[in-house]
C-alpha cells in the first residue's frame, strides 16, 4: 500500500465462506456423487445456516454500520461530481425521471435540472444530508432566498389588494407563488430491494455501491434490481432506459493504493475519524488569544468513490502523511478505538478486475451500451437485453 493511506485487510477469507454457504443448497440438489462436495463446505459452515442471512449481517457490519457512523464525516468529502457521471445525467432528455441508488449525500440530484430524481441509500443518516440537499435545491435553506420570497410575496399582497383583487384570489396567487419546483427526493431504501414499480424509471444511477456486496450473487442482483426499474431504451434515445453502475477497479497501479492485477479482490478498506485540536501560534499584536478550536475530520484514507477526501489544496499532502504516520498499526474489524482514541472503521469492498462489471451485467440478461476506465473505477452503461425478434 502507498504511504498516504492505511493498510487494507484481506477479506478473502470471510467471502469464500459467505460464497461456500451459497453453495450448499446447489450443491445438495445435484447428483449423488456431488455429496463428497457437500460434506466439505458442511464441515467449514453452520448446516442451518440462511447463507443471505450471513451476508447480510457482514455487510451490516463492514457496510452499513460504518456509513451510519462516519456519515457527517462522509458527507463532508462528497462534494463535486465526477465528469462522466454528471455527462451522463445531463444527456437525459428533459422531463425524464431517474432513480440514485446508493445516493449517499445526493451530491448527484440538481445536476440536471431538468429532470427529477429520487435518490435511495441504506443509510438514514446519508439520506438526512441527501434532503437537506433537497431543500437547498428548493431554495428553502437559504435564509437570503426565503427573505426575498416573503417581500416579493408581501409585496404582491399589497399590490392585489389596491388594484381591488379578491382577499382569496390574492391568497390563492400567494400560496402558488410559494410553490417550489421539486427536482428530487430521497428515501431509505436497500439496493437489493428497491421499492419501485417495474420500468418505472427513464434512467439509474449507482455510484459506488455495487462493490460493497459480498458476495457475486448479491452484486449481481443489484444490477438486475437496476435494470427492473428502467424502461426498456432503444437506440437513439438519448440515454433512456441506460443504467449507469461505478466500482472501485482492482487495476489501480499507479494510484497511491498500489492495487493491481492479479492482487487481492476482497479487501477490508479502513476509514478513520481523526480528532485534531488546531493549535494556534500565538497572539498577534492587537489581537486576542482565543482558545484552539477543536475539530473532527476524515483522514484521507480510501473511501466509497476513489476521490480526494476533502478539498485538494497544498497541504492535503502534508496532512495525509501525517495521519498516515499516526494511525500505523490498526487492525481490521467494524469499528475499533486507534491507540489516541480515534476509531478506525472497516468498509468491505470488492475490487472488480477487468471486464468483470460487463460479465455481471450479461449474467442478468442486461446488455451493455458502453464502458471503462476512470480514475481508479470501472463504469458501465447497461440497458435491458434486446426483446426478442418476432417472428416473420
Amino acid at each position: 500500500m502507498g504511504s498516504h493511506s492505511l493498510p487494507s485487510a484481506s477479506a478473502a477469507q470471510d467471502v469464500a465462506k459467505l460464497a461456500a454457504a451459497a453453495a450448499v443448497p446447489d450443491r445438495a440438489s445435484g447428483a449423488a456423487s456431488d455429496k463428497a462436495a457437500v460434506v466439505a463446505v458442511d464441515a467449514s459452515t453452520d448446516a442451518n445456516a440462511d447463507p443471505e442471512v450471513d451476508a447480510e449481517i457482514y455487510e451490516h457490519t463492514h457496510v452499513h454500520g460504518v456509513y451510519e457512523a462516519i456519515a457527517p464525516h462522509f458527507s463532508a468529502t462528497r462534494y463535486k461530481p465526477w465528469p462522466v457521471v454528471a455527462d451522463f445525467l445531463q444527456a437525459q432528455p428533459p422531463g425524464s425521471v431517474g432513480i440514485d441508488v446508493g445516493c449517499g449525500n445526493g451530491k448527484y440530484l440538481g445536476v440536471n435540472k431538468d429532470v427529477f430524481m429520487v435518490g435511495s441509500d441504506r443509510s438514514s443518516n446519508l439520506v438526512g444530508h441527501a434532503r437537506r440537499r433537497c431543500r437547498e435545491l428548493e431554495g428553502k435553506e437559504d435564509p437570503a432566498v426565503a427573505q426575498a420570497q416573503a417581500q416579493t410575496q408581501s409585496q404582491g399582497k399589497k399590490n392585489k389588494k389596491k388594484k381591488g383583487v379578491s382577499e382569496a384570489h390574492s391568497e390563492a396567487a400567494d400560496a402558488a407563488s410559494d410553490a417550489q419546483v421539486a427536482i428530487a427526493d430521497v428515501l431509505v431504501a436497500d439496493g437489493l430491494s428497491l421499492p419501485f414499480r417495474e420500468r418505472a424509471v427513464d434512467f439509474a444511477i449507482c455510484v459506488a455501491v455495487v462493490h460493497h456486496m459480498s458476495t457475486r450473487s448479491r452484486r449481481q442482483e443489484a444490477i438486475r434490481q437496476l435494470l427492473r426499474c428502467v424502461s426498456t431504451g432503444v437506440a437513439g434515445s438519448g440515454g433512456t432506459g441506460h443504467v449507469l453502475v461505478y466500482v472501485w477497479a482492482l487495476e489501480q497501479g499507479n494510484s497511491r493504493r498500489g492495487w493491481d492485477e492479479g492482487g487481492e479482490q476482497d479487501l477490508l478498506v479502513p476509514w478513520v475519524l481523526k480528532s485534531q485540536q488546531k493549535k494556534k501560534t500565538g497572539p498577534q499584536a492587537g489581537t486576542t488569544t482565543a482558545a484552539p478550536a477543536v475539530s473532527t475530520r476524515p483522514v484521507a484514507t480510501d473511501n466509497k468513490s476513489g476521490e480526494p477526501e476533502g478539498p485538494t489544496d497544498a497541504k492535503q499532502d502534508d496532512r495525509t502523511n501525517a495521519d498516515s504516520d499516526a494511525n500505523k498499526g490498526a487492525a481490521p474489524s467494524g469499528s475499533e478505538p486507534h491507540q489516541h482514541t480515534d476509531p478506525v472503521y472497516q468498509r468491505y469492498y470488492h475490487l472488480y478486475r477487468k471486464g468483470e462489471l460487463e460479465e455481471d451485467v450479461l449474467a442478468v440478461g442486461g446488455s451493455v451500451v458502453s464502458s471503462g476506465y476512470d480514475r481508479d473505477n470501472w463504469w458501465v452503461v447497461a440497458a435491458n437485453g434486446a426483446p426478442p425478434s418476432r417472428p416473420t
